[in-house]
């Protein structure tokens, strides 16, 4: 009897990489223009329109700390049903990106350690080059069409997301300071409302979403960075498996996922992206593009990512302990590690928790724009003069 096709194959993860894909496009527009504006006569009215306020955050805060704690509830959803009911639903699925993601985050921090650490204060940003932004690549895998083999973009996916765990992790052990303990119980207390919810059996969404707005508020005072709000609260979201078949209408899960997919991939993040591109290049000098904190990422992004990622994946198939993608040449693999070093919206977002300082932040936007474009172009023209296997 002939095994199930994985879930993995279902509309959800086409839907997934089609959005992904169109979102990522929009994406890279959305952070030229945001960069081109920055550098017009327009720039004064660009960075003063992000730091006007609206109530008690400005314009840039709202953008970085509620809608992308919309983006970290999407994240959250994919990361619970692949891991669920996915892609990753078994050790033997989950070895292969587990192993790469890893590799492709350690070796960008050291990198980044090894170039950055003997200036004072900027240890502090050893996470920006680690994680991989998939909009991005995907993105640039769209471009490329039958060139890049569906199991690569499978692959890419799947690291992705395992790339997510590690850095919603690192952003809430790592950026947290300031603890506001009597909020952080109030979270806590929220959390188990919600879980409560699942295990009671709760289908609907309206209680789950007005109690993540609740979690979210409590999360951003608490002092803990408020988008792993969004994360938290996607995993008490109820899932119902339907391995070998498309999504479920009566699942919340894939409901709220298939909801929150456009929104996210056209809007949301095409907004992050526009808000923080934006860095002024007038007057920048070569000294100033290879001084230790730009250096460091576009380094962490361009040769860690790559280096990690690859030689992990190779030592893993000679080892035995998982296999390669199929119907991918050893090319074609290195030319979607280059990918990888894509870092975009999470290092960018990475970077803002760690770092205040306005000209630091700026040369955090010329290291993570530099690492992320070399990794483009270098990954689409290896993927695009690959050979293919047959």
């Amino acid at each position: 009897m002939s095994k199930p096709a994985r879930r993995g194959a279902s509309s959800t993860l086409r839907g997934l990489l089609k959005s992904e894909a169109g979102g990522g496009i929009l994406l890279m527009i959305a952070a030229a223009l945001g960069l081109a504006v920055a550098n017009s006569p327009a720039s004064d009215t660009y960075f003063h329109t992000l730091e006007a306020h609206v109530g008690p955050l400005s314009l840039l805060h709202w953008t970085n700390d509620a809608l992308m704690a919309i983006f970290f509830l999407l994240v959250g959803l994919e990361i619970k049903r692949e891991w669920l009911d996915g892609n990753l639903a078994t050790w033997a699925d989950r070895r292969l990106p587990v192993i790469a993601a890893a590799a492709g985050m350690i070796l960008p921090a050291i990198v980044y350690l090894s170039i950055a650490s003997a200036q004072p204060g900027l240890a502090y940003g050893w996470a920006v080059p680690a994680a991989t932004d998939i909009a991005f690549a995907i993105g640039v895998l769209a471009l490329l069409g039958r060139r890049a083999p569906a199991s690569l973009k499978l692959f890419l996916t799947t690291v992705a997301i395992v790339d997510d765990m590690g850095a919603v992790a690192i952003i809430a052990i790592g950026y947290t300071t300031g603890l506001n303990f009597v909020a952080l119980g109030g979270a806590g207390l929220i959390l188990l409302a919600m879980i409560g919810l699942n295990k009671a059996g709760v289908m609907r969404l309206w209680p789950y979403l007005l109690l993540a707005t609740a979690l979210w508020v409590a999360v951003f005072l608490s002092g803990v960075h408020a988008t792993v709000a969004g994360v938290l609260a996607a995993l008490t979201i109820p899932i119902v498996p339907s391995p070998g078949r498309p999504d479920r209408p009566d699942c919340p899960l894939h409901r709220l996922e298939h909801g929150l997919q456009p929104w996210v991939a056209y809007g949301i993040v095409p907004v992050f992206g526009f808000a923080n591109a934006g860095v002024a290049l007038g007057g920048l000098r070569l000294a100033d593009v290879l001084a230790p904190l730009p250096l460091a990422i576009a380094a962490g992004l361009f040769a860690g990512k790559q280096i990690g990622i690859f030689a992990s994946m190779r030592l893993a198939v000679a080892l035995r302990l998982a296999a390669r993608p199929s119907r991918a040449n050893w090319v074609q693999i290195y030319g979607v590690a280059l990918l990888c070093g894509i870092g975009f919206t999470m290092s960018l977002f990475i970077g803002g928790l760690a770092f205040t300082d306005p000209l630091l932040l700026a040369e955090v936007k010329v290291g993570v724009l530099g690492g992320s474009i070399a990794s483009a172009i270098a990954g689409y023209l290896v993927l695009r003069f690959a050979p293919r296997r047959r």
